[in-house]
């Protein structure tokens, strides 16, 4: 891998991750309240921030482990597609469609992880391949069946955040077929990327979640922590 290869959005997404998790580590763990989202602190408190800090905290080792993999995985992919910019505001808006789901139907239950935005680049796959019409249908073909795994994990198993995946899922998509519309800087390599992408796709990625102990987006079972107004 060269040194430009290494210089992707994705990785920097990772680092970032890495860097949140390991301040939670030693400032307390995931159970100290360091930003999970919470919609009675987004609503009553206007701590909106916590939509987005939410989607840089995990649970444990092993919950940001194979969340790593999987934005390492797909986040490549979509990056390729779509260009940085394009791929900056998917994961934006993804981070964005996950939180507020999670306020509308998970109002009092703490939240954290990544998987919402992952959720929401994996629909943006989805939508490549809708906007490539015939040649995007073996890129569809790969990319249903982990997301279809996938969800049924996420309902299957308890403690994991189901607004958080379909609502990040559901804005990828119509983001990316938004965006996807944009014509590239080089429409013929962006095209050519997209028409490959079909030997790209993890299909081995079958898990954005964990244990039910440590899930993506998951609930924390910790005993609840105190919302304060931070006018007080």
């Amino acid at each position: 891998m060269t040194g430009t290869n290494f210089l992707t959005l994705t990785n920097l997404l990772i680092v970032v991750n890495v860097l949140a998790f390991v301040w939670e580590l030693t400032t307390g763990g995931a159970n100290t309240d360091h930003g999970q989202l919470i919609g009675i602190a987004v609503v009553q408190y206007g701590q909106w921030w916590r939509i987005f800090s939410a989607a840089f905290l995990h649970a444990n080792l092993i919950h940001i482990a194979f969340n790593m993999f999987a934005l390492y995985q797909v986040g490549t992919i979509v990056e390729a597609l779509y260009g940085k910019v394009r791929f900056s505001l998917l994961y934006l808006l993804a981070i964005v469609g996950s939180g507020l789901a999670v306020i509308v139907f998970n109002y009092d239950i703490p939240t954290l992880g990544a998987s919402g935005a992952i959720f929401g680049l994996f629909g943006a796959l989805v939508a490549v391949g809708l906007r490539l019409g015939k040649r995007g249908r073996s890129l569809i073909g790969q990319v249903l069946p982990i997301i279809v795994i996938n969800l049924v994990f996420t309902f299957s198993v308890p403690g994991i955040s189901a607004a958080a995946h379909v609502g990040g899922l559901i804005t990828g998509l119509l983001a990316g077929l938004l965006l996807f519309m944009v014509p590239p800087a080089h429409p013929t390599a962006a095209y050519a990327d997209a028409a490959a992408a079909d030997q790209l796709v993890p299909v081995g990625v079958e898990t954005i979640e964990q244990a039910p102990e440590a899930a993506s987006h998951e609930s924390l079972h910790a005993a609840p922590f105190e919302v304060r107004d931070p006018r007080e």
